[in-house]
Protein backbone atom coordinates (compact mmCIF):
# COMPACT_ATOMS: atom_id res chain seq x y z
CA UNK A 1 0.00 0.00 0.00
CA UNK A 2 1.08 3.30 -1.15
CA UNK A 3 1.96 5.74 1.89
CA UNK A 4 -0.95 8.58 1.82
CA UNK A 5 1.24 10.24 4.64
CA UNK A 6 4.56 10.59 3.59
CA UNK A 7 6.58 13.29 4.59
CA UNK A 8 6.06 16.40 3.04
CA UNK A 9 9.16 18.86 5.03
CA UNK A 10 11.72 17.02 6.71
CA UNK A 11 11.72 16.61 10.85
CA UNK A 12 14.59 18.34 11.69
CA UNK A 13 15.32 22.05 12.61
CA UNK A 14 13.31 24.52 10.06
CA UNK A 15 13.11 28.00 12.60
CA UNK A 16 14.46 31.31 12.13
CA UNK A 17 17.50 32.43 13.70
CA UNK A 18 15.85 34.56 16.27
CA UNK A 19 13.45 31.45 17.41
CA UNK A 20 17.25 30.68 18.85
CA UNK A 21 18.09 33.85 20.62
CA UNK A 22 15.20 34.34 22.32
CA UNK A 23 15.23 30.93 23.53
CA UNK A 24 18.39 32.11 24.69
CA UNK A 25 17.02 34.83 26.39
CA UNK A 26 14.17 32.78 28.02
CA UNK A 27 16.41 30.91 29.51
CA UNK A 28 18.33 33.49 30.99
CA UNK A 29 15.72 34.74 32.58
CA UNK A 30 14.31 31.38 33.77
CA UNK A 31 11.27 31.89 31.67
CA UNK A 32 11.53 28.71 29.16
CA UNK A 33 8.60 26.54 31.51
CA UNK A 34 6.44 29.76 31.04
CA UNK A 35 3.14 28.12 29.00
CA UNK A 36 2.10 30.61 25.88
CA UNK A 37 -0.78 30.28 23.55
CA UNK A 38 -0.09 31.32 19.71
CA UNK A 39 -2.73 31.77 17.27
CA UNK A 40 -1.66 31.26 13.39
CA UNK A 41 -4.04 32.82 10.77
CA UNK A 42 -4.58 34.41 7.49
CA UNK A 43 -4.79 38.09 7.22
CA UNK A 44 -6.87 39.52 4.63
CA UNK A 45 -6.98 37.82 0.65
CA UNK A 46 -5.60 37.61 -2.66
CA UNK A 47 -6.89 38.79 -5.78
CA UNK A 48 -10.05 37.96 -6.09
CA UNK A 49 -10.27 35.39 -3.17
CA UNK A 50 -12.50 35.30 -0.52
CA UNK A 51 -11.86 31.97 0.89
CA UNK A 52 -9.30 29.53 1.88
CA UNK A 53 -8.94 26.11 1.66
CA UNK A 54 -6.70 24.42 4.40
CA UNK A 55 -3.77 21.94 3.98
CA UNK A 56 -0.48 21.63 5.56
CA UNK A 57 -2.07 20.69 9.14
CA UNK A 58 -0.87 17.31 9.10
CA UNK A 59 3.13 17.65 7.68
CA UNK A 60 2.73 20.40 10.35
CA UNK A 61 2.02 17.77 13.06
CA UNK A 62 4.49 15.85 11.61
CA UNK A 63 7.03 18.26 11.81
CA UNK A 64 6.28 18.60 15.81
CA UNK A 65 5.97 15.42 16.74
CA UNK A 66 9.95 14.97 14.74
CA UNK A 67 11.64 17.81 15.72
CA UNK A 68 14.95 17.40 17.89
CA UNK A 69 18.51 18.28 18.00
CA UNK A 70 21.23 15.76 17.00
CA UNK A 71 24.77 16.21 18.43
CA UNK A 72 25.78 17.22 14.76
CA UNK A 73 22.98 19.99 14.45
CA UNK A 74 24.35 21.50 17.78
CA UNK A 75 27.72 20.96 17.14
CA UNK A 76 26.46 23.29 14.06
CA UNK A 77 24.95 25.67 15.62
CA UNK A 78 27.68 26.34 18.31
CA UNK A 79 30.17 27.18 15.59
CA UNK A 80 28.07 29.79 14.70
CA UNK A 81 28.39 31.49 18.12
CA UNK A 82 24.58 33.04 18.45
CA UNK A 83 23.90 30.77 21.87
CA UNK A 84 25.24 30.16 24.62
CA UNK A 85 26.33 26.71 26.50
CA UNK A 86 22.86 26.66 28.72
CA UNK A 87 20.70 27.14 25.38
CA UNK A 88 23.24 24.12 23.51
CA UNK A 89 22.50 22.20 26.79
CA UNK A 90 18.73 22.96 26.38
CA UNK A 91 18.18 22.09 23.06
CA UNK A 92 20.35 18.44 23.36
CA UNK A 93 17.60 16.76 25.66
CA UNK A 94 14.48 18.74 23.89
CA UNK A 95 11.21 17.48 21.98
CA UNK A 96 7.78 19.51 21.53
CA UNK A 97 5.83 18.73 24.40
CA UNK A 98 2.79 20.93 23.60
CA UNK A 99 -0.74 20.68 22.56
CA UNK A 100 -2.33 21.56 19.39
CA UNK A 101 -5.52 22.91 18.68
CA UNK A 102 -6.49 23.00 14.44
CA UNK A 103 -9.31 22.76 11.62
CA UNK A 104 -9.25 19.65 10.11
CA UNK A 105 -7.42 19.84 6.52
CA UNK A 106 -9.80 20.33 3.62
CA UNK A 107 -12.15 22.74 5.30
CA UNK A 108 -12.51 26.51 4.73
CA UNK A 109 -11.17 29.12 6.52
CA UNK A 110 -11.86 33.20 6.18
CA UNK A 111 -9.70 36.18 6.59
CA UNK A 112 -8.63 36.38 10.52
CA UNK A 113 -9.78 32.87 11.63
CA UNK A 114 -7.48 30.75 13.89
CA UNK A 115 -6.27 28.06 12.20
CA UNK A 116 -4.24 26.32 14.20
CA UNK A 117 -3.20 27.16 17.94
CA UNK A 118 -0.40 26.35 19.30
CA UNK A 119 -0.06 25.79 23.85
CA UNK A 120 2.98 24.65 25.30
CA UNK A 121 6.19 26.13 27.11
CA UNK A 122 7.43 29.48 25.28
CA UNK A 123 10.47 28.25 23.85
CA UNK A 124 8.71 25.65 22.27
CA UNK A 125 5.76 27.16 20.83
CA UNK A 126 7.89 29.90 19.50
CA UNK A 127 10.15 27.32 17.55
CA UNK A 128 7.70 26.11 15.54
CA UNK A 129 6.51 29.36 13.84
CA UNK A 130 8.82 29.61 10.84
CA UNK A 131 7.86 25.64 10.43
CA UNK A 132 4.09 26.05 10.87
CA UNK A 133 3.20 29.23 8.59
CA UNK A 134 5.64 28.12 5.62
CA UNK A 135 3.66 24.47 5.62
CA UNK A 136 0.42 25.46 6.30
CA UNK A 137 0.55 28.36 4.45
CA UNK A 138 2.02 26.77 1.24
CA UNK A 139 -0.22 24.18 1.30
CA UNK A 140 -3.31 26.08 1.41
CA UNK A 141 -2.36 28.47 -1.20
CA UNK A 142 -2.20 25.45 -3.54
CA UNK A 143 -5.34 24.11 -2.52
CA UNK A 144 -6.84 27.28 -2.91
CA UNK A 145 -5.56 27.74 -6.10
CA UNK A 146 -6.68 24.21 -6.98
CA UNK A 147 -10.21 24.42 -5.59
CA UNK A 148 -10.99 27.44 -8.08
CA UNK A 149 -9.19 25.46 -11.16
CA UNK A 150 -11.31 22.43 -10.36
CA UNK A 151 -14.51 24.92 -9.94
CA UNK A 152 -13.98 26.61 -13.60
CA UNK A 153 -13.53 23.12 -14.94
CA UNK A 154 -16.55 22.09 -14.47
CA UNK A 155 -16.76 18.42 -13.29
CA UNK A 156 -13.53 17.72 -16.29
CA UNK A 157 -10.75 15.99 -14.90
CA UNK A 158 -7.86 18.59 -14.12
CA UNK A 159 -4.28 17.09 -14.00
CA UNK A 160 -1.91 19.29 -12.26
CA UNK A 161 1.75 19.12 -14.00
CA UNK A 162 3.44 22.25 -12.09
CA UNK A 163 6.53 20.51 -10.67
CA UNK A 164 8.99 21.86 -13.25
CA UNK A 165 7.74 25.68 -12.02
CA UNK A 166 7.04 25.18 -8.50
CA UNK A 167 10.02 27.14 -6.14
CA UNK A 168 11.50 23.57 -5.26
CA UNK A 169 11.24 20.31 -4.62
CA UNK A 170 9.31 20.15 -1.58
CA UNK A 171 7.02 22.87 -3.19
CA UNK A 172 6.34 20.33 -6.34
CA UNK A 173 4.92 17.58 -3.87
CA UNK A 174 3.07 19.92 -1.06
CA UNK A 175 1.18 21.37 -4.45
CA UNK A 176 0.69 18.48 -5.51
CA UNK A 177 -0.87 16.64 -2.67
CA UNK A 178 -2.95 19.92 -2.11
CA UNK A 179 -4.54 20.26 -5.54
CA UNK A 180 -5.64 16.52 -5.15
CA UNK A 181 -7.10 17.16 -1.75
CA UNK A 182 -9.01 20.02 -3.96
CA UNK A 183 -10.30 17.56 -6.47
CA UNK A 184 -7.56 17.26 -9.36
CA UNK A 185 -7.61 13.56 -10.91
CA UNK A 186 -3.96 13.02 -11.09
CA UNK A 187 -0.19 14.72 -10.82
CA UNK A 188 2.09 14.20 -13.05
CA UNK A 189 4.54 14.06 -10.03
CA UNK A 190 5.80 10.72 -9.49
CA UNK A 191 6.88 11.05 -6.11
CA UNK A 192 2.59 11.98 -5.48
CA UNK A 193 2.41 8.19 -6.05
CA UNK A 194 3.96 7.55 -2.58
CA UNK A 195 1.27 10.05 -1.32
CA UNK A 196 -1.21 7.55 -2.66
CA UNK A 197 -2.45 10.10 -5.54
CA UNK A 198 -2.77 9.39 -8.97
CA UNK A 199 -0.06 9.45 -11.23
CA UNK A 200 -0.49 10.29 -15.53
CA UNK A 201 1.53 11.98 -17.95
CA UNK A 202 1.89 12.26 -21.35
CA UNK A 203 4.97 12.87 -24.03
CA UNK A 204 7.07 15.69 -24.79
CA UNK A 205 8.00 17.66 -27.65
CA UNK A 206 11.41 16.60 -27.60
CA UNK A 207 10.32 13.10 -28.08
CA UNK A 208 8.19 14.15 -31.09
CA UNK A 209 11.55 16.18 -32.28
CA UNK A 210 14.26 13.16 -31.63
CA UNK A 211 12.22 10.45 -33.86
CA UNK A 212 12.51 10.66 -37.64
CA UNK A 213 8.87 12.04 -38.08
CA UNK A 214 5.82 12.81 -36.27
CA UNK A 215 4.00 9.69 -37.68
CA UNK A 216 7.07 7.09 -36.34
CA UNK A 217 7.12 8.60 -33.29
CA UNK A 218 3.45 8.20 -32.74
CA UNK A 219 3.73 4.67 -34.17
CA UNK A 220 6.45 3.75 -31.76
CA UNK A 221 5.34 5.14 -29.01
CA UNK A 222 1.62 3.21 -29.36
CA UNK A 223 3.28 0.05 -30.03
CA UNK A 224 5.16 0.12 -25.91
CA UNK A 225 1.84 1.68 -24.82
CA UNK A 226 -1.03 0.08 -27.00
CA UNK A 227 -3.64 0.48 -24.60
CA UNK A 228 -4.72 3.63 -23.80
CA UNK A 229 -1.95 6.33 -24.94
CA UNK A 230 -2.46 10.32 -24.99
CA UNK A 231 -0.89 11.62 -28.35
CA UNK A 232 0.75 15.10 -28.31
CA UNK A 233 -0.50 16.43 -31.35
CA UNK A 234 0.94 20.08 -31.50
CA UNK A 235 4.95 19.79 -32.21
CA UNK A 236 4.95 21.08 -35.67
CA UNK A 237 1.56 21.78 -37.45
CA UNK A 238 -1.22 20.58 -34.87
CA UNK A 239 -4.15 19.97 -37.33
CA UNK A 240 -1.05 17.82 -39.48
CA UNK A 241 -0.61 16.72 -35.56
CA UNK A 242 -4.12 15.41 -35.04
CA UNK A 243 -4.49 13.76 -39.08
CA UNK A 244 -1.43 11.57 -38.06
CA UNK A 245 -2.44 10.63 -34.67
CA UNK A 246 -6.25 9.31 -36.09
CA UNK A 247 -3.88 7.53 -38.82
CA UNK A 248 -1.92 5.97 -35.45
CA UNK A 249 -5.46 4.91 -34.14
CA UNK A 250 -6.74 3.74 -36.80
CA UNK A 251 -3.88 1.19 -37.27
CA UNK A 252 -3.70 0.16 -33.58
CA UNK A 253 -7.73 -0.34 -33.49
CA UNK A 254 -6.75 -3.07 -36.20
CA UNK A 255 -4.41 -4.66 -33.61
CA UNK A 256 -6.81 -4.41 -30.95
CA UNK A 257 -5.27 -1.57 -29.19
CA UNK A 258 -6.77 2.15 -28.96
CA UNK A 259 -5.52 5.73 -28.16
CA UNK A 260 -7.47 7.51 -25.16
CA UNK A 261 -6.47 10.93 -26.07
CA UNK A 262 -4.52 13.70 -28.13
CA UNK A 263 -2.90 16.53 -26.24
CA UNK A 264 -3.26 20.37 -27.28
CA UNK A 265 -0.28 22.42 -25.71
CA UNK A 266 -0.10 25.96 -27.58
CA UNK A 267 -2.19 27.73 -29.68
CA UNK A 268 -5.82 28.56 -29.77
CA UNK A 269 -7.33 26.14 -27.82
CA UNK A 270 -10.54 26.72 -28.20
CA UNK A 271 -10.27 26.97 -31.84
CA UNK A 272 -7.91 23.87 -32.05
CA UNK A 273 -10.35 21.68 -30.04
CA UNK A 274 -12.85 22.54 -32.10
CA UNK A 275 -11.14 21.83 -35.57
CA UNK A 276 -9.75 18.27 -33.74
CA UNK A 277 -13.13 17.29 -32.50
CA UNK A 278 -14.57 17.25 -35.74
CA UNK A 279 -11.85 15.71 -37.21
CA UNK A 280 -12.10 12.80 -34.98
CA UNK A 281 -15.57 12.24 -34.96
CA UNK A 282 -15.29 12.05 -38.63
CA UNK A 283 -13.01 9.55 -38.74
CA UNK A 284 -15.14 7.28 -36.21
CA UNK A 285 -13.17 8.15 -33.21
CA UNK A 286 -16.16 10.05 -31.44
CA UNK A 287 -14.22 8.20 -27.91
CA UNK A 288 -10.98 9.66 -28.19
CA UNK A 289 -10.77 12.88 -25.94
CA UNK A 290 -9.28 15.99 -26.01
CA UNK A 291 -6.77 16.91 -23.00
CA UNK A 292 -5.62 20.99 -23.16
CA UNK A 293 -2.79 22.51 -21.53
CA UNK A 294 -0.50 25.31 -21.27
CA UNK A 295 -0.23 28.06 -19.41
CA UNK A 296 -3.99 27.32 -18.26
CA UNK A 297 -5.64 28.73 -14.99
CA UNK A 298 -8.87 29.44 -13.64
CA UNK A 299 -9.55 32.38 -15.60
CA UNK A 300 -8.33 30.50 -18.84
CA UNK A 301 -10.23 27.58 -18.41
CA UNK A 302 -13.42 28.96 -17.42
CA UNK A 303 -13.17 31.04 -20.57
CA UNK A 304 -12.85 28.07 -22.67
CA UNK A 305 -15.79 26.33 -20.91
CA UNK A 306 -17.79 29.76 -22.06
CA UNK A 307 -16.79 29.16 -25.45
CA UNK A 308 -18.39 25.40 -25.08
CA UNK A 309 -14.41 24.18 -26.48
CA UNK A 310 -14.61 20.92 -26.58
CA UNK A 311 -12.07 19.24 -24.09
CA UNK A 312 -12.64 16.86 -22.09
CA UNK A 313 -9.63 17.20 -19.41
CA UNK A 314 -7.13 20.33 -18.49
CA UNK A 315 -3.54 20.22 -17.57
CA UNK A 316 -2.24 22.99 -15.23
CA UNK A 317 1.42 23.52 -14.81
CA UNK A 318 2.77 26.91 -14.66
CA UNK A 319 0.24 29.23 -13.37
CA UNK A 320 -0.73 26.71 -10.67
CA UNK A 321 2.44 25.46 -9.28
CA UNK A 322 3.23 29.33 -8.78
CA UNK A 323 -0.30 30.12 -8.14
CA UNK A 324 0.72 33.03 -10.46
CA UNK A 325 -2.54 35.48 -9.92
CA UNK A 326 -2.19 35.60 -6.16
CA UNK A 327 1.59 34.26 -5.08
CA UNK A 328 1.52 34.38 -1.36
CA UNK A 329 -0.76 34.48 1.02
CA UNK A 330 -0.32 36.95 4.22
CA UNK A 331 0.06 34.79 7.32
CA UNK A 332 0.74 35.61 11.00
CA UNK A 333 1.91 33.37 14.13
CA UNK A 334 0.69 35.75 17.17
CA UNK A 335 0.49 35.50 20.51
CA UNK A 336 -1.71 35.38 22.38
CA UNK A 337 -2.01 34.20 25.96
CA UNK A 338 1.28 34.45 28.10
CA UNK A 339 1.51 32.69 31.51
CA UNK A 340 -1.85 32.54 32.04
CA UNK A 341 -3.09 36.35 30.73
CA UNK A 342 -4.22 37.61 27.58
CA UNK A 343 -1.81 39.25 25.03
CA UNK A 344 -2.32 41.18 22.14
CA UNK A 345 -0.65 43.55 19.48
CA UNK A 346 -2.14 46.95 18.79
CA UNK A 347 0.39 48.09 16.13
CA UNK A 348 -1.60 50.28 13.06
CA UNK A 349 -3.05 47.62 10.29
CA UNK A 350 -1.86 44.61 12.35
CA UNK A 351 -4.18 44.61 15.00
CA UNK A 352 -4.55 41.17 16.97
CA UNK A 353 -6.73 39.47 19.57
CA UNK A 354 -6.07 38.07 22.81
CA UNK A 355 -6.69 34.54 23.97
CA UNK A 356 -7.06 31.26 22.45
CA UNK A 357 -9.97 30.49 20.36
CA UNK A 358 -12.70 28.72 18.76
CA UNK A 359 -14.27 29.33 15.39
CA UNK A 360 -18.15 28.84 15.51
CA UNK A 361 -19.70 27.97 11.73
CA UNK A 362 -23.55 28.77 11.32
CA UNK A 363 -25.64 27.11 8.10
CA UNK A 364 -29.09 28.25 6.89
CA UNK A 365 -32.00 25.88 6.67
CA UNK A 366 -30.56 24.88 3.00
CA UNK A 367 -27.10 23.15 4.68
CA UNK A 368 -24.99 26.20 3.33
CA UNK A 369 -22.57 28.05 5.11
CA UNK A 370 -24.01 31.29 6.52
CA UNK A 371 -21.48 33.23 9.08
CA UNK A 372 -18.71 32.08 11.74
CA UNK A 373 -18.10 33.66 14.74
CA UNK A 374 -14.73 34.09 16.18
CA UNK A 375 -15.20 33.06 19.56
CA UNK A 376 -12.66 32.41 23.06
CA UNK A 377 -12.23 29.00 23.35
CA UNK A 378 -13.54 28.70 26.68
CA UNK A 379 -16.75 30.67 26.16
CA UNK A 380 -19.80 29.16 26.98
CA UNK A 381 -22.22 28.24 24.28
CA UNK A 382 -25.72 27.97 24.44
CA UNK A 383 -27.04 24.67 24.15
CA UNK A 384 -29.67 25.54 21.75
CA UNK A 385 -27.00 26.66 19.32
CA UNK A 386 -26.46 24.40 16.47
CA UNK A 387 -23.11 25.98 14.85
CA UNK A 388 -20.57 23.96 13.97
CA UNK A 389 -17.26 23.96 15.83
CA UNK A 390 -14.39 24.28 13.20
CA UNK A 391 -10.87 23.87 15.88
CA UNK A 392 -10.38 20.32 17.79
CA UNK A 393 -7.76 19.27 20.01
CA UNK A 394 -5.71 17.06 17.36
CA UNK A 395 -1.95 17.16 19.58
CA UNK A 396 -1.74 16.37 23.60
CA UNK A 397 1.51 16.20 25.47
CA UNK A 398 3.69 16.30 21.74
CA UNK A 399 2.10 13.50 19.86
CA UNK A 400 -1.46 13.23 18.33
CA UNK A 401 -4.38 12.79 19.60
CA UNK A 402 -5.58 10.19 16.55
CA UNK A 403 -4.21 8.23 13.40
CA UNK A 404 -3.61 10.75 10.59
CA UNK A 405 -6.62 10.96 8.07
CA UNK A 406 -6.51 9.34 4.23
CA UNK A 407 -6.31 11.63 1.72
CA UNK A 408 -9.59 10.29 0.37
CA UNK A 409 -11.27 11.60 3.34
CA UNK A 410 -9.58 14.94 3.50
CA UNK A 411 -10.36 15.27 -0.30
CA UNK A 412 -14.20 14.44 0.72
CA UNK A 413 -14.44 16.99 2.99
CA UNK A 414 -12.99 19.82 0.74
CA UNK A 415 -15.96 18.82 -1.89
CA UNK A 416 -17.88 19.12 0.73
CA UNK A 417 -17.33 22.24 1.98
CA UNK A 418 -16.87 23.83 -1.49
CA UNK A 419 -20.31 22.72 -2.25
CA UNK A 420 -21.56 24.37 1.03
CA UNK A 421 -19.91 27.34 0.86
CA UNK A 422 -22.57 29.80 -1.37
CA UNK A 423 -21.60 30.68 -5.23
CA UNK A 424 -21.29 34.64 -4.51
CA UNK A 425 -18.26 33.82 -2.42
CA UNK A 426 -16.70 31.84 -4.91
CA UNK A 427 -17.02 33.71 -7.84
CA UNK A 428 -13.49 33.06 -9.72
CA UNK A 429 -13.73 37.40 -10.03
CA UNK A 430 -15.22 39.81 -7.44
CA UNK A 431 -16.44 37.62 -5.15
CA UNK A 432 -18.46 38.67 -2.36
CA UNK A 433 -17.19 38.63 1.34
CA UNK A 434 -17.77 36.07 3.98
CA UNK A 435 -19.41 37.29 7.09
CA UNK A 436 -16.95 36.64 10.02
CA UNK A 437 -18.20 38.05 13.22
CA UNK A 438 -16.09 38.53 16.45
CA UNK A 439 -17.34 37.70 19.81
CA UNK A 440 -17.73 40.68 22.21
CA UNK A 441 -15.83 38.36 24.89
CA UNK A 442 -12.46 39.13 22.54
CA UNK A 443 -12.80 42.49 21.71
CA UNK A 444 -13.63 43.42 25.56
CA UNK A 445 -16.61 46.06 24.18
Amino acid sequence: MPNAQARIIPATQFVDVYELTMADVYLHNDMADRMASFSLYFRGYGRNRAYYLVAGIDAALDYLENLSFSTADLESISRLGILSDRALDYLSDWAFTGSVHAVKEGDIVFDSEPVLEVTAPVIQAQFAETALLNTITTGTLFATKAARIIQAAQGKPVIEMGARRTHGSVAALTAARSAYIAGCHASSLLEAAALGIPVAGTMAHSYIQSMPDELTAFRRYVDQNPKGATLLVDTYDTAQGVSLAIRTALELAGKGGHISAIRLDSGDLGALATEAREMLDQAGLPDVHIIASGGLDEYSIDELEAQGAPIDAFGVGTRFGTSADAPYIESVYKLVEFDGRPVSKHSEGKRTLPYAKQVLRTYDSDGMMHHDTVTRRDEPTDKQDASKPLLSQVMHNGRRVQEPEPLSVIRDRAASATRTLPARHRRLRYPDTYPVHISESLTGQ
